[in-house]
């Protein structure tokens, strides 16, 4: 057995990563909607619905972070989760 068996050649996705990218986002805003005492479901499905940022706090960021995923990929990627795909 040679070395090169051992070794697999790994592949990404830019989707995969750009998803991956996307839950670490939402996760923060969640938490951070949590904790001021929001109902973090409630304010990120009027934020996608309105794209009004005042749906989400300034509080540890969360505004801009969420700020920084486009709509459309936002939706992409909650659709494909929701799908197992």
């Amino acid at each position: 057995m040679s070395i090169f068996d051992k070794e697999k050649t790994k592949t990404f996705s830019i989707v995969d990563e750009k998803d991956r990218e996307i839950q670490t986002t939402l996760s923060a805003v969640y938490e951070a909607l949590s904790e001021k005492g929001y109902n973090p479901i409630h304010q990120i499905v009027e934020y996608i619905l309105s794209e009004d940022p005042t749906y989400i706090t300034n509080y540890k960021n969360a505004r801009s972070l969420i700020a920084r995923i486009d709509r459309y990929e936002l939706m992409g990627a909650l659709v494909r989760t929701y799908l197992g795909l």
